[in-house]
């Protein structure tokens, strides 16, 4: 089952965001059928970089999120990369929209240190969850169980929230967002660059 007629917002800042995890789900939920929307904090470019050191793909978002609502959409993603996801925590703006999404019933999704904008929103009280390791600590003590696996799914909170731990998670986690969706995972996964 495609995912036609899906709509899935992408929040971003315009500078520090793993390129991967931004690049890798657009494609594969654009590859599934989705309308993918990629909102930055500005209408600018996008800066994103590989592993938090090396400059990587610039890639221009459909507009800015700051004028968004989850209405609009079925899900949001939420990349990491460390300054990406540093910014974005403390974003009000940010946490407003995740905020809507999981008063909503609607679909969470973050990897690596997205799930910092969880915490600071305060979306992790009592669910189970995983991230980059390093946030390990700052889940555990929002009031989340933290779990050292490459995709966690926890529909057990009011609304679906999809956690992974790195961008060599990215299938998994992809994969569970489709299905969230009512769609079929691997029907069509594109493959982007490194």
């Amino acid at each position: 089952m495609s995912l036609d007629g899906r709509r899935v917002l992408v929040i971003t800042t315009n500078y520090g965001t793993e390129q991967d995890e931004l690049e890798q789900p657009v494609a594969t939920l654009h590859a599934a059928g989705a309308r993918v929307t990629v909102a930055a904090q500005k209408d600018e470019p996008v800066r994103t970089l590989v592993s938090d050191r090396r400059p990587g793909d610039t890639v221009i978002p459909d507009g800015a999120y700051t004028e968004l609502s989850a209405d609009l959409f079925d899900a949001v993603v939420v990349p990491g990369g460390t300054l990406n996801a540093d910014r974005l925590r403390t974003d009000v703006v940010a946490q407003r929209l995740v905020t809507e999404f999981a008063d909503a019933g609607r679909t969470v999704a973050a990897i690596c240190h997205g799930p910092w904008l969880l915490v600071d929103s305060g979306l992790v009280r009592g669910r189970r969850l995983t991230s980059h390791p390093s946030l390990r600590a700052d889940l555990t003590n929002a009031g989340g169980t933290w779990q050292d696996r490459s995709v966690v799914v926890d529909d057990a909170g009011g609304f679906p929230l999809i956690t992974s731990r790195r961008p060599a998670d990215l299938e998994p986690f992809s994969d569970a967002i489709i299905r969230s969706l009512g769609g079929s995972p691997g029907e069509a996964t594109p493959r982007v660059g490194t």
